[in-house]
């Protein structure tokens, strides 16, 4: 591993924090954790701490010894001063001459003893930076060096790899007892650079920033160079190279729904889906005992949070045999939830009960011919999920090299998936009404498509902006939220619909709304009209309508967990206007399209609903269509937008409404919600 620190850089740093008054430990604390937090093979997704002792000033302007530790909800990589809150140190280090401490009383004690009480929580593992002597001190859950402790034997890998250089502790669960049995180790062997925590981390440390982060960068590096240098570990495989499999857009729904928990009466707790690939994934899923090496737990306990001990594995999927592999991958799931029961009632009844079980479904699935899947109840939490997933393959495969990996033991993922701080955080963070749901919003980047899109994902989904106008959608997209997609799509081209939902697929695993709002409003005589012109409405206004939900439903039905078809109507549906034929006569269509699917699709649990929206503005009707209309009823523009029974203006923000009340109507079907201010003759009879 390449050792990152300059000279330079140091000094930068030094004096860029200087001018905000951050001393130079402080400084060069920042600067070491973020060389180590943009090495994944380091850390990843809070698989590490960082700490320095020294002086900071109080609330009354008394300078105080500190510790300053890396905080909750912080990134090595990109952390700041404030992300390593400073905590009075006397205090901290007199707690290690008591016998024992809950983890919730460690968790109080370490905030009553920050300096600045808005801080985040800082680490559970503070107090053992606390109790080493060392002015900084460095924590990472290294690939190389877990894959030479995850092994049966793997402390005396450790010690004839680094010999007396580092203490060696047995697996500790991360608190008040690792912090004081790493502290009395080291009081043992006060000559060493580390301490190797057994299928945990290594922590390093020194009197300097450079001194601490060299040899964190010397004890990876020496385990790095020994498995290079021992034979490759390739798992056998009787997959052909030639076997064709399908894409990972049309299995991905599949795995999305059969780890989909369902809660009864309707009710799902959806999960979104995320697909990785690559030759090492492929040589990892691939291997004839997979079903061994794939299911033997997670490379450090923290992993276990968030992609539980064991993932889900399928069987190879056929092309021409999805219905097949569907049925199989949805027994397996359900065997696997019945299987994490037993591991949890087993377990709890160890403890001595109490513990609340956690959802059971998978969060990470594992596809011979294909890759792996993340599983989250968000975008951001399936990408975790399929990183640690990577991260495992990688441990795993290096672990096989030299010898065999081997997690902790059941009991040990146990204690740390259910520790009492964990089960604490249960209940506090409540889903969103569409959480873990995705939804696709076309002619995303017009006003109602925009408005329904920040809608949908405020109150919790996954959002993929469809537009024929790839910088508009992708604009809106950033503008909503990181994880929402926006794409180009001509929705009245059906090939171009298919990538795009493919894409959706990788993205997300599937999706649950389909909110078809595309449009446009031809006018013209009807007695006089271009067939021309009333085909390109009809392709814009029926067709496309039609073309979006067949796909929609098409993967609806793989997921077995229902869907919702949203139609963007037009009150020209109803309520005919003279020039307007063009567009109301496909509009028309597209309502009786709503309903068609409502009843041929109400079996599988797809809802199929309708919106009747009238002047919106800045909407469906362009602001020259608004201000002839205006000039003909010799009204002004504003007038004319208001002119209904209330006579308040519709904006399309209550058109997004709208929509959100349908996804959210768990029992109503074949609907038409009417947008408009009040018009009796658009209203339905």
């Amino acid at each position: 591993m390449k050792n990152l620190w300059s000279d330079k850089q140091a000094g930068e740093i030094i004096k860029l924090y200087a001018n905000q008054d951050i001393n130079d430990d402080l400084a060069l604390r920042v600067y070491t954790s973020r060389l180590i937090g943009i090495e994944p093979e380091l850390v990843i997704h809070g698989g590490g701490n960082t700490s320095v002792k020294t002086t900071a000033l109080n609330m009354l302007g008394h300078e105080q010894e500190v510790l300053c530790v890396k905080g909750s909800g912080w990134d090595l990589a990109t952390i700041e001063p404030e992300g390593l809150p400073a905590l009075h140190l006397p205090p901290l280090l007199e707690m290690r001459n008591r016998p024992s401490l809950s983890d919730e009383d460690m968790v109080n004690f370490q905030r009553a003893n920050l300096l600045n009480p808005k801080s985040p929580n800082p680490s559970v593992e503070t107090l053992l930076h606390a109790f080493l002597p060392h002015k900084f001190v460095d924590h990472t859950h290294t690939t190389a060096v877990l894959a030479l402790s995850d092994q049966p034997d793997g402390e005396a890998i450790c010690r004839g790899l680094f010999g007396g250089r580092l203490a060696y502790l047995p697996y500790v669960m991360p608190g008040f007892d690792l912090a004081k049995a790493t502290a009395d180790l080291f009081d043992r062997h006060p000559e060493v650079e580390g301490v190797l925590l057994h299928k945990h981390g290594l922590f390093t440390f020194g009197d300097t920033a450079k001194e601490s982060y060299d040899r964190m960068i010397t004890f990876v590096t020496m385990a790095e160079d020994f498995i290079e240098n021992a034979p490759e570990a390739k798992p056998a495989t009787s997959i052909s190279a030639s076997v064709k499999v399908p894409s990972a857009a049309s299995v991905a729904p599949i795995i999305r729904g059969a780890c989909t928990t369902n809660l009864g009466k309707g009710k799902y707790r959806h999960f979104i889906a995320t697909f990785r690939t690559s030759d090492r994934i492929r040589s990892f899923v691939d291997g004839d005992d997979l079903e061994s090496y794939g299911a033997r737990g997670v490379v450090t306990p923290d992993h276990v949070i968030r992609t539980k001990r064991v993932p889900l594995i399928t069987e190879l999927p056929a092309p021409d045999q999805l219905s097949g592999f569907a049925t199989e991958t949805r027994l397996r799931a359900d065997i696997y939830r019945k299987n994490y029961q037993s591991y949890f009632e087993s377990n709890n009844r160890r403890v001595g009960g109490g513990k609340k079980m956690l959802d059971p479904s998978p969060r990470v699935a594992l596809v011979p011919g294909l890759g792996l899947f993340g599983l989250g109840v968000s975008k951001k939490a399936a990408d975790v999920a399929a990183d640690l997933a990577e991260i495992t393959i990688d441990t795993v495969l290096k672990a096989e090299r030299t010898g065999s990996f081997e997690a902790l033991s059941p009991e040990h993922l146990f204690d740390m998936e259910y520790w009492s701080l964990e089960q604490a955080k249960l209940g506090k963070v409540q889903d969103k009404p569409l959480t873990g749901q995705v939804a696709v919003i076309t002619g995303g980047a017009g006003t109602i498509g925009a408005a329904t899109a920040k809608l949908f994902a405020d109150n919790g989904a996954e959002v993929c902006v469809l537009d024929k106008d790839q910088t508009a959608a992708e604009r809106v997209a950033e503008q909503i939220a990181s994880t929402a997609l926006g794409l180009s799509c001509d929705v009245t081209d059906s090939g171009a619909i298919r990538q795009s939902f493919d894409m959706i697929c990788e993205t997300f695993g599937g999706l649950d709304i389909l909110v078809s709002n595309a449009g446009a409003a031809y006018q013209g005589a009807i007695a006089e009209l271009e067939n021309d012109v009333l085909r390109k409405s009809f392709d814009l206004n029926f067709f496309a309508h039609q073309s979006l939900a067949q796909a929609a439903v098409a993967i609806m039905s793989k997921q077995q967990t229902g869907g919702c078809l949203l139609f963007n109507a037009s009150k020209q549906a109803i309520n005919p206007g003279e020039d307007f034929g063009a567009y109301g006569l496909p509009k028309a269509a597209t309502l009786f399209l709503s309903r068609q699917y409502a009843l041929e699709c109400g079996h599988l649990g797809i809802r199929s609903n309708a919106v009747n929206a009238d002047r919106i503005q800045s909407g469906m009707l362009s602001a020259a269509v608004i201000k002839d209309r205006a000039a003909a009823r010799g009204v002004s523009e504003e007038e004319y937008l208001a002119g209904n029974l209330l006579g308040l203006e519709v904006e399309a923000e209550d058109v997004a409404q709208a929509f959100l009340h349908h996804a959210l109507a768990a029992r109503t079907t074949g609907d038409v919600t009417t947008v408009d201010g009040g018009n009796i003759a658009a209203a339905l009879r």
